[in-house]
């Protein structure tokens, strides 16, 4: 019997500190595809979206794929985007036997905290009692009204995340499983009284005693063990006044509830015991500490070294136009260096006017929000590169999937190469190098505005890394007065008890 399935990609992690409000030309910059246009985007690649198309072939289903929509991490989404996508997916959704999500978890709209909770709900009810397995993000906020909803909700297991295809698989096969009759998946939700934990889901580049990766390994030995079929850690996104902020565990029996409400709190309990736990805080640098010693390194260097500007970090929901960074290397001098990215489109189009070769005068980055890590920076500079942004990314992360920055530049200052971009995405991909007439292995020094995603790629060319909080919008240091919408009380700002 061949089934039908229904799948779509909604991704949007939404930083409710952003002036930018996400509407549908949010999307429309970075991935907004209908229909047959999701097949030419993504079959054969390695991606989520990807695998829905191996496991139709693998198991014979008539796959509905009416929409493919992410737009980089930004401020409250729109309630027109929210509809215009979510639209397609309730016209697609009658009939179908069953539905394999890709998600974020992590969305907020702008009259409605929990955007996939809304999602899933609205779509339960045309669905009815089919199947629905919802992959998230690892940095989801999931909540019990996600749990309530779908059958199964599991999280990536990496981060950098480069399992995305791997958990659309495991989704996928359990999806097969339950349309069949096989299984009746059931999930559990526990969740604790604290903004972050599981040392932020950092599984590359961590300490031993990583309680992320403790867990995770004890995850797949319950699995394994067939004492539940998924047991998924979620850390959570801290940079949302929300309701439920915070980690979360979700846990998916075959209809066995008590075990799984029991498998979940003995998860969520660890996850609440070990809430102090932080690796990055302690390795965070100054500025001028870094930048000081690529000035001191860049004769003898041999490899780049990668310095990554955490707090600037568009995957997170910053501006990607902070300066501070940039103003203390040029101050420096550095030479052989290269630096992802500024988001200016209006510097951008200066030097399509002037074209390749000219040099030009620019007010480069700064203009969203001062405050947040720095002003315009009044430069004189070469264009050495224009594009129109869009590239392939064959990284563990990209996965053969296009990426699109819109129209970009290469701007040269001195001895530093600024790529400035039209629309934000992290730094996660040598092509965002490449793409820009820079060999990234070539240079002394590279800067990536990014938390964790630039691991994958950058650090095995890597001579060193290096993270830095340039103080903007996503610096890790917030008080209890930043958040007026959590639950109350909340680790680390009250004396909560699990």
């Amino acid at each position: 019997m061949a089934f039908t399935v229904l799948t779509a990609m909604v991704m949007h992690e939404t930083n409710t500190f952003s002036v930018r409000t996400t509407p549908l030309a949010s999307f429309e910059a970075q991935v907004l595809t209908h229909g047959n246009g999701v097949v030419d985007r993504f079959k054969g690649t390695r991606t989520g979206l990807g695998a829905s198309f191996d496991l139709s072939d693998r198991f014979g289903w008539q796959l509905r794929h009416p929409i493919a929509a992410s737009a980089t991490p930004s401020g409250l989404v729109t309630r027109d985007a929210f509809e215009a996508i979510l639209g397609p997916i309730l016209t697609a959704a009658p009939g179908c036997d069953g539905a394999l999500l890709y998600l974020h978890g992590a969305m907020v709209l702008e009259d409605e905290e929990d955007g996939e909770g809304e999602l899933l709900e609205r779509l339960r009810a045309v669905i009815s009692d089919k199947p629905v397995i919802a992959i998230l993000d690892l940095h989801a906020n999931a909540t019990q009204r996600m749990a309530a909803h779908a059958n199964s909700l599991i999280s990536y297991r990496t981060y950098p995340h480069i399992d995305g295809y791997d958990r659309m698989i495991q989704g996928g096969e359990l999806l097969e499983r339950a349309m069949k009759g096989e299984i009746r998946p059931l999930c559990r939700l526990v969740q604790h009284p604290q903004l972050e934990g599981l040392d932020h889901g950092r599984t590359a580049a961590v300490p031993e005693d990583s309680p992320m990766l403790a867990l995770l390994a004890e995850a797949d030995r319950v699995e394994a063990a067939g004492e539940a079929l998924v047991v998924s850690l979620q850390a959570g996104f801290s940079a949302a006044d929300i309701r439920d902020v915070g980690p979360s565990v979700a846990v998916t029996t075959n209809g066995d509830a008590a075990k799984a409400d029991l498998i979940a709190g003995h998860f969520g309990q660890a996850i609440w015991e070990t809430r102090h736990y932080d690796s990055l805080k302690p390795r965070l640098q100054p500025i001028a500490d870094v930048v000081a010693r690529a000035k001191t390194e860049e004769a003898v260097a041999t490899a780049p070294l990668v310095i990554s500007d955490y707090a600037d970090n568009p995957g997170g929901g910053a501006y990607m136009d902070s300066t501070a960074l940039l103003a203390a290397m040029i101050a420096a001098d550095l030479q052989g260096a290269a630096f992802h990215a500024i988001l200016d489109p209006a510097a951008v189009q200066v030097g399509l006017k002037a074209g390749p070769g000219a040099e030009i005068r620019v007010s480069l980055g700064g203009h969203t929000d001062p405050s947040m890590g720095g002003g315009p920076l009044d430069l004189t500079g070469r264009v050495v590169a224009l594009t129109d942004g869009s590239f392939i990314a064959r990284g563990p992360m990209g996965g053969g999937a296009r990426y699109d920055h819109g129209p970009s530049m290469t701007l040269r200052v001195g001895g530093i190469d600024i790529i400035v971009v039209s629309h934000p995405t992290q730094t996660k991909e040598l092509e965002q190098f490449t793409s820009m007439g820079i060999e990234p292995r070539a240079m002394k020094t590279l800067v990536a505005k990014s938390m964790q995603h630039f691991r994958a790629a950058l650090e095995p060319i890597a001579r060193a890394v290096v993270v830095v909080n340039s103080g903007a919008l996503c610096s890790p240091f917030r008080t209890s007065a930043d958040f007026k919408k959590t639950r109350r009380p909340l680790y680390p700002f009250d004396d909560a008890a699990a």
